[in-house]
């Protein structure tokens, strides 16, 4: 079964292209992998073979057009590893947003685009993004073709009540205005990748999925417990572009003392702050970090604001769980910035945690980098959503004899 998927970001499109006669219990690396990148200035996409690597820059160009360039590769040029594009059977899609409704991966119907159109303004930046992303595909391989969502949300439904209902007026929950979680597809994999290597289910964890957008989990004995996101993906730490948590009186001043829209708000709030809108830089904590060292003050407030907030954030988690077994970190700057996870940890030491320095500036993959003697085990997972999804396609595919 040859099995396309596409996971759209807040600043990456992000596909693969697995082929399976079986489900292995671990990954496989995929026959292609592609990527889109956008940054303030340009559009850079990348795709990797086993046997070529391809990359390009674009100035001016659409998400759909960008998108025909990508999956053009599969079939054409150096690197073609496909016949055509009918060799393709199944395509998934990661959909950050499920709502209420949505838990288990599902069919792609006209009914089911309707829903997740209805969910855009809750996930602006991702639920967006993973529609265009059906369309083209409809537009480029036909409507015939099957294709699956499967939702960050849905690890998070084992929230009890009190957890995910908001302290305002009880006719909220009736809206659909609760605590919902997110990035459950990259949670999901962690969790079953660290009972691996650690040969056992920790029963209290903690998953920092720090990325451009970012987010923890508790986790307890497998199930999510606590997360920092809620509603939408606006909540919780600070992020590359996105504010995170703040006191919703400050969003009621704005647009009482100033001639800040709606629109204009949800712009400043999910694309002009976090690091960008501190550092007044870049939403990319590598750059912030390099001008931080280079003496600029807003970049080291930036990085400061940072910390503080994630281990603010660590401290709640910590909390729901009554302490704490095993730290996850994971993602972009989860995976490979050593500062932010000493800054983490050094927040925990009263646990007993014991980074070991050393193997923490490796930035290893899918290992541990505690000290032998550390009371809480420390480790890094290079997440794999993508592995989540082509699992779900592969069973969905068999249900549709595939």
């Amino acid at each position: 079964m040859k099995i396309l998927v596409l996971n759209s970001g807040s600043s990456t499109q992000k596909s693969c292209l697995y082929s399976l006669n079986a489900l292995p219990e671990s990954p496989l690396e995929p026959l292609w992998s592609g990527q889109i990148t956008w940054t303030q200035a340009e559009v850079q996409l990348k795709v990797t073979t086993a046997r070529y690597t391809l990359e390009r820059t674009f100035t001016t160009v659409s998400r759909a057009e960008i998108l025909v360039c990508l999956l053009e590769t599969l079939w054409q040029g150096h690197t073609q590893v496909l016949a055509d594009k009918t060799d393709i059977d199944i395509i998934g899609h990661r959909f950050v947003h499920g709502g209420c409704d949505y838990q288990d991966p599902v069919l792609i119907t006209e009914q089911v685009k309707a829903d997740l159109a209805n969910l855009v303004m809750l996930a602006p930046v991702h639920n967006a993004a993973s529609l265009a992303g059906i369309e083209a595909i409809s537009a480029i391989l036909g409507t015939h073709m099957p294709q699956i969502a499967v939702f960050d949300t849905a690890f998070h439904h084992a929230l009890s009540p009190a957890a995910y209902i908001y302290p305002g007026s009880a006719a909220w929950l009736e809206q659909g205005i609760r605590r919902y979680g997110f990035h459950g597809l990259s949670y999901q994999y962690c969790l079953s990748r660290a009972a691996e290597l650690l040969a056992e289910m920790p029963s209290r964890m903690i998953i920092c999925h720090l990325g451009n957008g970012a987010s923890l989990a508790a986790i307890r004995d497998g199930k999510s417990v606590d997360t920092t996101m809620g509603f939408t993906p606006l909540a919780g730490l600070m992020m590359g572009s996105r504010s995170g948590s703040i006191d919703p009186s400050i969003v009621i001043y704005l647009l009482r003392q100033t001639n800040c829209t709606a629109d204009d708000l949800e712009r400043i709030l999910n694309q002009e702050s976090g690091l960008k809108g501190l550092s007044g830089l870049s939403n990319d904590l590598r750059e912030v970090q390099q001008a931080s060292n280079q003496g600029n003050p807003q970049a080291k407030l930036a990085l400061e604001v940072y910390g503080h907030r994630l281990r603010s954030e660590l401290g709640a988690m910590l909390m729901s769980l009554g302490g704490l077994d095993t730290l996850v970190f994971t993602a972009g700057i989860g995976e490979n910035s050593p500062a932010i996870r000493a800054a983490a940890c050094e927040g925990l030491g009263f646990l007993g945690l014991k980074l070991d320095h050393q193997k923490n500036q490796q930035s290893p993959r899918d290992t541990e980098i505690s000290q032998p003697d550390s009371a809480v085990r420390v480790l890094i997972i290079h997440t794999e959503e993508d592995w989540i999804i082509a699992q779900a396609c592969w069973s969905m595919g068999k249900a549709l004899c595939l």
